[in-house]
């Protein structure tokens, strides 16, 4: 076990707001994502994801990643979706064991719907706190701490063995 320093009383200031946001807004986002489009906030992870990908399709490893969940979270969730119409799954045209997700124009549809209420509720519970000077100042730091709980890179895990 390592042994580390208690937190400070500022580390503590910052520590405990930061665990209720995470707990909090999450659930804050998904009960408005259920209530106006009936999709969970993963879904709309996942659907943004593909929305965003170039070409508008992504292979279901790279939508895992980009949607922070595990191969088998988004084997799921993509299943789901597309027994719902909002995605499409498709073999990869230079692997054949490999396959992409894309979207349907259900799937834009769904999007577009889930995006009024989605921008209300951040800028609400999230922006609406915030000066212009505290947006630019929290981007780089929470862009940082977000960067720091990334999985290593394939090589660097193999190096580091």
């Amino acid at each position: 076990m390592v042994n580390r320093a208690p937190l400070t009383g500022r580390e503590q200031a910052v520590w405990r707001p930061l665990t209720r946001i995470i707990t909090v807004l999450p659930r804050v986002l998904e009960d408005q994502f259920d209530r106006d489009t009936g999709i969970s906030m993963t879904d709309y992870t996942v659907l943004v994801s593909l929305s965003e990908a170039a070409e508008g399709r992504l292979r279901l490893t790279d939508l895992a990643e980009a949607a922070a969940l595990s191969l088998s979270r988004i084997s799921r969730v993509v299943e789901s979706l597309e027994r719902r119409g909002l995605v499409r799954k498709v073999r990869c045209p230079q692997d054949r064991r490999a396959a992409h997700a894309t979207l349907t124009d259900e799937g834009h549809a769904k999007l577009a719907a889930a995006y009024p209420g989605h921008l209300e509720r951040v800028r609400t519970h999230l922006f609406d706190h915030l000066s212009p000077d505290e947006v630019r100042a929290a981007g780089p730091i929470l862009a940082r701490l977000a960067a720091a709980l990334e999985p290593p890179e394939p090589s660097r895990r193999k190096q580091g063995r």
